[in-house]
């Protein structure tokens, strides 16, 4: 066959897949593998690195095999990537010298804590944009350095590797040992408190603070270029683009105007808005971030980031037993008109933003004899809708461009009581694009922008078609009374877990 299409790797937190994309953007073929979560310790998380890439190994032949092609038929090959999970391996062996610690994990609360008490915060968030906080790389990678043995020698000896999961895969595919392109992108590279967001490279102060040997760094490169060429899976294939899963949905959605935002929901919730080639600084509790860079244009985010979303379906559906599939929380919760006065807040590891509580855990309340499970499954939607409420919230007063439209996808988008509520709550439009899967098509878009596959943004913009959109329909009075008792069940939500102890 002479058809030409583009491959996508989406290396995401419970599974990697492998998805191929025509011209037009639509998903022609999908491969997809699991992969273990290790839980060795209360709030530690971790993945096996080595699993992850012999998954790649298996779905991208199995993804051609799906759609009969061959590696002849792939232009260029794009990944996207959970952010922040971070592994460290052996320059020489390709072993991994420990699991990787995933961005669900909290054991660097301490280190974190310590920073703060050090008087390192300010230094910290006016060089890389970050508030100090254990969702970031930089003190995972300083965690391993401490804890790992040989690590730290290794490191500043030149023989040790960091990356996050892009940087892994790409080394792998490139050679590995035997001459693996050691590179990270500028998103992936944004997401480790490490990077100077003004420059888009590793500053010296930020690796002094963390204590980060520069030797193991990888090279900093944009979203869409060729980085090398794969020699095994995909053999002769460049491997052209590379963003953090958040960014690459920004790509996906063609939100490539300043005021354009998207929120991704799956196990968390991401939204974003372009804010175009300046740094929006934050005081409500978001991150500036890089957008993307592709070719020339620089375009820089502001990123409000939700921990427990979907997760707090599959709590609903694993831990608590309420509902034997993820899908039928729709149909529970649209059983009962409201919430019944009961509210759900999913402070599980903490609150993100735009709280910024890690001391928080999660609380039900307003429980009455009057509550039944359909009260249980509507609080559980509407903790997603509320929490989408806050970071818009902050969004709007932080960047001067009020979100007057959100686009959305990601598995939650199928619960179109959810999306409803979504809208209600925010007051705005909300509409989903054709194919569901934005993260996988903007790695797709970055590579194949690279290899002349689309020719410009524009066409990119062309390829997006709504496929179902929700009108706010929710009365003025009933929305500022349930976002005022929102807040105050968060607020009862806070100083449950002690402080940290600073390392």
């Amino acid at each position: 066959m002479t058809e030409r299409v583009v491959a996508a790797i989406d290396q995401g937190t419970t599974s990697t897949r492998c998805l191929l994309f025509n011209p037009a953007g639509r998903m022609v073929a999908v491969a997809q593998r699991e992969h273990r979560q290790y839980y060795p310790r209360s709030g530690w998380v971790e993945h096996d690195a080595e699993e992850i890439w012999r998954n790649v190994t298996r779905i991208v032949p199995a993804a051609l095999r799906s759609a009969g092609l061959g590696p002849e038929n792939i232009v260029a090959l794009g990944i996207a990537n959970q952010r922040e999970t971070t592994v460290i391996w052996d320059r020489h062996t390709g072993a991994p010298l420990a699991r990787a610690i995933t961005w669900q994990d909290v054991r660097t609360e301490g280190l974190v804590a310590g920073l703060v008490e050090a008087g390192r915060a300010e230094l910290v968030t006016e060089l890389c944009g970050l508030p100090p906080a254990t969702y970031f790389a930089g003190p995972r990678l300083r965690w391993l350095l401490d804890h790992v043995p040989g690590a730290r020698a290794g490191a500043e000896a030149g023989d040790v590797l960091f990356g996050t999961m892009e940087s892994w895969l790409v080394w792998q595919l490139t050679g590995g040992p035997d001459g693996g392109r050691h590179i990270t992108d500028v998103t992936n590279a944004s997401r480790t408190m490490l990077m100077d967001l003004r420059t888009r490279q590793w500053s010296p102060p930020l690796l002094d603070a963390l204590g980060v040997p520069a030797r193991m760094l990888p090279e900093i490169r944009s979203n869409s270029e060729v980085y090398g060429t794969c020699t095994t899976v995909l053999p002769g294939v460049p491997v052209a683009g590379a963003l953090g899963d958040q960014h690459a949905a920004l790509v996906g959605q063609a939100c490539f105007e300043a005021g354009e935002a998207k929120c991704t929901y799956g196990t968390g919730a991401f939204l974003l808005m372009n804010t175009g080639p300046r740094i929006a600084r934050s005081t409500h509790g978001l991150i500036p971030t890089v957008g993307y860079v592709l070719g020339d244009e620089v375009r820089y985010a502001l990123e409000g980031s939700i921990a427990v979303t979907g997760s707090l379906v599959q709590w609903f559906r694993d831990a608590l037993g309420m509902i034997s599939t993820a899908a039928q929380i729709e149909t529970l919760a649209a059983s009962v008109p409201d919430n019944g006065g009961c509210y759900i807040v999913p402070a599980f590891s903490g609150l993100y933003a735009p709280r910024w509580h890690p001391e928080a855990r999660g609380v039900m309340v307003g429980l009455t004899s009057f509550i039944t499970r359909g009260h249980l499954a509507r609080a559980v939607l509407e903790a997603t809708g509320w929490q989408t409420r806050e970071v818009v919230d902050a969004m709007n007063a932080d960047s001067g461009l009020p979100v007057l439209r959100l686009k959305v996808d990601g598995g939650m988008t199928a619960n179109h009581l959810l999306m409803q509520f979504v809208a209600d709550v925010l007051d705005v439009p909300v509409e989903r694009p054709l194919g569901s899967e934005a993260v996988s098509l903007g790695a797709a878009y970055a590579a194949g922008l690279a290899v002349g596959y689309w020719t410009d943004l524009e066409v990119l913009r062309g390829n997006w078609h709504r496929a179902a959109a929700w009108e706010p329909a929710m009365d003025a009075e009933v929305r500022r009374r349930e976002r005022e008792n929102w807040s105050r069940a968060v607020d009862r939500s806070y100083g449950w877990a002690p402080p940290p102890a600073p390392e």
